[in-house]
């Protein structure tokens, strides 16, 4: 009557978003945080801590929240006439508001870079480097070949051309060469001769 229970639900294996949705979504936060000066920069760090899901994520969107919070607080204690606002009171807010935009901006793009990029959980580790010795070319590893396909043939070197001539054809070249010395020895020998 009692069994194992119920398997575990299958998990899907992590896909990794194409390049161009990813430039997309990184424009679309970047955009959004720029035209609303800062105060929608907690939506960028959302979706950062959604596709990341650690904890230093949570936590700064947390904070980029009461950051935005006490700057909408600070924008509405200001006068409404501009005339009334003393310079501190606008250095205050417009540091308040870049501060805010550029940091959300800055470690935004790097987390998530970071996060797809090579050493990311979506991209593959790579091995150490090694120095070559001056001269040597770096060896390229040998690739094992896909399900069904044939192992790709090592590129063929072109033989050498043979220089060589036949074997009767250098007999007969001999044969030339001593009906020449023959005949240059007979002219020279009518030539003194005469």
């Amino acid at each position: 009557m009692h069994g194992h229970g119920y398997p575990p639900p299958e998990q899907s294996p992590k896909r990794r978003p194409s390049p161009g949705a990813l430039t997309a979504l990184r424009v679309l936060f970047v955009a959004l945080t720029v035209l609303s000066c800062g105060l929608l920069g907690w939506a960028a760090m959302l979706r950062l801590a959604l596709v990341t899901r650690r904890r230093r994520d949570w936590g700064l969107l947390a904070l980029v929240a009461v950051l935005n919070t006490g700057l909408f607080a600070f924008i509405m204690a200001m006068p409404e006439d501009p005339g009334m606002t003393t310079d501190a009171e606008a250095f205050v807010g417009v540091s308040w508001i870049g501060g805010v935009m550029v940091g959300v901006i800055a470690y935004y793009l790097y987390a998530e870079i970071h996060h797809y990029g090579p050493s990311g959980p979506y991209g593959t580790p790579r091995p150490p480097r090694t120095p070559l010795p001056a001269g040597q070319p770096p060896a390229v590893p040998a690739r094992a070949p896909g399900y069904g396909y044939p192992a790709a043939a090592p590129p063929r070197t072109p033989a050498p051309p043979v220089t060589t001539p036949p074997p009767a054809a250098s007999q007969r070249l001999d044969q030339v060469r001593a009906e020449l010395d023959e005949l240059s020895d007979y002219l020279r020998k009518a030539g003194e001769g005469r």
